[in-house]
């Protein structure tokens, strides 16, 4: 119960005309009706009220058998005093009248926010084919507790305190040597800031680095949450084309010439939603353009671990010889997305931005976590988590594909992606792809159409299905039932 342990905090006016136990009697009605009180609650002691309310036991009690002739309470005994479970109707007080509960107001209007981009609340045995989270069931979650005891158990109050707005040192230092192994960054700890996932990397990065009115460049297909983040920071968000070899940098080109360009968003290694690979020539052509025409390229290496075909594309970040990218990556694919870790690499004078309004925002980050991640790293853990679960992803893949293939046959057109955690599939079909949407929720699937991911917000027939989440037993199942709702 919500009242266990702690003081139930009333006001009680001694000068006030009407007698003190009505004035209690009152209050707790009134707290009931607003939900401060809630049915079933338990209610400290009659001894224990009045020691916190500061009057006579006898005026404590007096307040709760009129509650209870009300209908407001009721007593069991050897267990003690509950809010009623079903709750009088107003005005039914013999002393005083209830008062009809309404919902808060604020005194000022707010500023229109992009709609929620989580996944909404689905019904238990849903099999969602759009999340794009890493399947949790494969997390080593008993090493994550041991090592998570051992860092508070050689740590504890150094983690429990305040530190470091750019992260534990452990970490990052960590996560450099990672990224020097296997991105190509010649990188130090100095060159990390720890973010709670990329989200708040993509935040603290547009923030850093915009002013009101500066243009940001996107692929016109892509992540809206990221958009949403610059223009939180008051820029102007333009769309630039996204073809099989990634985003068109003629077109960008184009655009730089006519608007001048502050920063362009991209997510080049496996291209959120499309999963292309952003091809060697425009790779080179992006960063000559960025240095000649002085803007910054954002980049997002959200999934670079899992690369199945060949070796992953190394990132930009790894041939930026101007100090024209910010790289940020994150560890919410590779463990899990509760454990909040994401992290920006970055030039001084920008990593120095970012840590001050990092500190302002939270602070900092989970410091616990964070030193159980880097030894986790350092053990190996993390590394041979890795390595089995893109063996099993790979296999999720085909399975996908397959299905896929066997439901619908030539009605889907995709192409297998290399890397990455999903598939970009185009429907060549006439239909309600929002209905059928509809009709596959109440047969126990769910997916995110093409709309989600275009910049318009426009329709198109496309989808964006994971094979990361879903296990081989539910992928098929999922498209099957997706088959079965078509109509």
């Amino acid at each position: 119960m919500r009242t266990r342990g702690w003081p139930l905090v009333l006001e009680v006016d001694r000068h006030a005309a009407l007698p003190p136990f009505l004035q209690i009697a009152r209050a707790m009605a009134a707290e009931i009706e607003r939900g401060r009180l809630r049915p079933g609650d338990r209610l400290p002691g009659s001894r224990q009220l009045a020691a916190t309310l500061n009057v006579h036991r006898n005026t404590v009690i007096a307040a709760l058998d009129e509650l209870v002739a009300e209908g407001w309470l009721e007593t069991a005994p050897g267990r003690g005093t509950f809010v009623t479970r079903e709750l009088p109707r107003p005005r039914q007080s013999r002393r005083f009248p209830a008062r009809q509960r309404s919902a808060p107001r604020l005194a000022v209007s707010l500023p229109d926010i992009a709609a929620d981009y989580r996944q909404p609340s689905l019904p238990r045995g849903t099999l969602s084919l759009s999340n794009g989270a890493p399947d949790v069931r494969l997390v080593p979650a008993r090493a994550i507790g041991r090592a998570y005891r051992r860092a508070l158990a050689l740590s504890g109050p150094a983690l429990l305190a305040y530190g470091d707005a750019a992260g534990h040192p452990a970490l990052r230092s960590a996560l450099a040597s990672m990224l020097a192994a296997t991105r190509g960054l010649p990188v130090t700890a100095n060159d990390v800031v720890i973010t709670r996932g990329s989200q708040m990397a993509l935040t603290l990065t547009a923030r850093a680095l915009l002013r009101p009115g500066d243009t940001v460049a996107v692929e016109q297909v892509g992540y809206r949450p990221a958009w949403e983040a610059f223009r939180g920071a008051g820029a102007r968000v333009v769309p630039v084309p996204v073809d099989a070899d990634g985003i068109d940098v003629d077109a960008l080109t184009d655009l730089a010439a006519a608007t001048p360009l502050r920063a362009v968003y991209v997510t080049p290694h496996h291209q959120y939603p499309t999963t292309v690979t952003l091809k060697a020539p425009r790779r080179l052509a992006l960063l000559a353009l960025a240095r000649r025409q002085r803007f910054v390229i954002v980049e997002d290496d959200y999934d670079h671990e899992f690369h199945y075909d060949g070796r992953p594309v190394l990132p930009l970040a790894s041939s930026d010889h101007g100090g024209v990218v910010v790289y940020i990556g994150t560890l919410s694919k590779v463990l899990a997305p509760g454990l909040r870790i994401g992290y920006i690499v970055g030039a001084p004078p920008l990593l120095n931005s970012v840590g001050a309004l990092r500190s302002l925002l939270d602070i900092q980050g989970d410091l616990a976590t964070e030193a159980t991640v880097a030894s986790l790293i350092d053990d190996g853990e993390v590394q041979r988590h890795i390595a089995r679960v893109r063996r099993i992803y790979a296999d999720r893949r085909e399975v996908l594909t397959s299905s896929l293939s066997r439901q619908f046959a030539g009605d889907v057109e995709f192409g297998v992606p290399a890397g990455g955690m999903a598939l970009w599939v185009r429907f060549r079909m006439s239909i309600d792809f929002e209905a059928w949407v509809r009709r596959g929720m109440e047969r126990g699937v769910f997916w995110y159409t093409g709309r989600r991911y275009a910049f318009d917000g426009r329709s198109i027939p496309f989808a964006r299905f994971s094979f990361a989440w879903l296990n081989e037993r539910e992928l098929p199942e999922a498209i099957r039932r997706m088959a079965a709702a078509r109509g």
